[in-house]
């Protein structure tokens, strides 16, 4: 895998997506009102992404993503973009600690298939148009195990089983949609795509044998489904677009769904998805020690988690270079950068911290990427 375009991007870097302003969230709320259309929506998103991409640049990245500001879920709003899904609002939502998740319930109504186009390429048009020769535009999208589970967990089994009997017929449907899907945005210039990917924390998470109904042989199982439906699509991508992907442990107005260290996962996650580079979670202990790093193989990356989102705490830049010079005693610090740990918007409803907390975060990962790396 050549990764020197990744290397060169940016030592200092973000997952992707941030903190609604509030014109856009009251726009927003007036198109579900019935106050005003989808095109008067859609120039204030305009206006907001441009103002957020300028900002990105302004404080020096070079790779930028339109915040996500499209976007009701990080992951949801792609699965709707596909023929055979629909959603409606959730009665239950989803577990997180200390606060449940209203994101809409997201579920099969046939066959999953692309269809002539995906409302996302045209997002990224825009935001790549926005980066201009600077910059590069990064897309981010569910990961195709990510897809998956949405279907196949035990919420969703019985529904699923009336559209697909077999579960290999369902994940040769996601990898051919997944795979159209990748050619038609790199038709539109992306050379840079990112999986975000919860399956993996949920995995670790002490509870993971209810939450998946099995037992640990049938999580070891899981682990290599997850890994061969991310694999079969990512071999399909053209040779020169990076796929890197974000192991996430839930991010919803500042809490989160798992915990758990990457032990149990990493050599099925860290040697044998063949991703460009892991954007990894350190910002707490719910995710362990820096050790699994030891498997991270062949030139593959690591973008350090080590800057939270869900607090508006400043870190203290002398810990984090501590913090760095640790994990670099398991993967070469030539293979490292440094990120927060997620997104600040995972959802609309966003992180507990302000704009210029938010803005604060990545000029920390700034000054201190730039005086580690240089």
């Amino acid at each position: 895998m050549n990764n020197q375009p990744f290397k060169a991007a940016q030592r200092a870097d973000f997952v992707g997506s941030f903190l609604r302003p509030q014109a856009l969230k009251e726009a927003r709320a007036r198109k579900a009102a019935g106050t005003i259309s989808a095109l008067d929506l859609k120039k204030v998103e305009d206006a907001a992404i441009t103002a957020l991409v300028a900002k990105q640049k302004e404080l020096g990245f070079k790779v930028v993503t339109d915040g996500e500001f499209r976007r009701q879920a990080w992951h949801l709003d792609f699965m709707w973009g596909f023929n055979g899904v629909d959603h409606a609002p959730t009665k239950t939502g989803l577990p997180f600690h200390g606060e449940t998740a209203m994101i809409d319930d997201t579920f099969l109504t046939g066959k999953v298939s692309m269809g002539a186009t995906h409302p996302f390429i045209d997002h990224f048009r825009f935001v790549n148009e926005l980066a201009g020769p600077d910059a590069e535009a990064k897309l981010t999208i569910p990961a195709p195990a990510q897809f998956l589970a949405q279907m196949i967990m035990p919420f969703a089994e019985e529904n699923t089983q009336k559209y697909y009997t077999e579960k290999e017929e369902l994940i040769d449907d996601l990898v051919i949609a997944y795979q159209q899907f990748i050619q038609a945005v790199y038709a539109a210039g992306c050379r840079r795509l990112q999986f975000d990917d919860c399956t993996w924390g949920m995995l670790v998470d002490p509870a993971a044998v209810y939450m998946w109904g099995v037992d640990e042989g049938g999580l070891r199982e899981i682990q290599e489904m997850n890994l061969a439906i991310n694999n079969r699509v990512i071999a399909g991508k053209p040779s020169d677009m990076f796929i890197n992907t974000h192991v996430c442990r839930g991010n919803y107005h500042s809490t989160y769904a798992n915990s758990g260290a990457y032990d149990k996962v990493a050599k099925v996650l860290f040697e044998k998805e063949n991703v460009d580079a892991y954007y990894l979670e350190f910002d707490d202990d719910r995710s362990g020690g820096f050790g699994p790093l030891k498997h991270v193989t062949g030139d593959k990356m690591v973008v350090l988690g080590l800057i939270t989102t869900k607090s508006p705490r400043l870190e203290f830049k002398s810990l984090v270079k501590e913090r760095i010079e640790k994990a670099a005693e398991y993967i070469p610090l030539e293979r490292l950068c440094l990120s927060p740990q997620c997104g600040f918007a995972s959802c609309e409803i966003g992180n507990r911290l302000t704009e210029e907390e938010q803005w604060a975060k990545l000029r920390l990962v700034q000054e201190v990427a730039g005086e580690v790396w240089g």
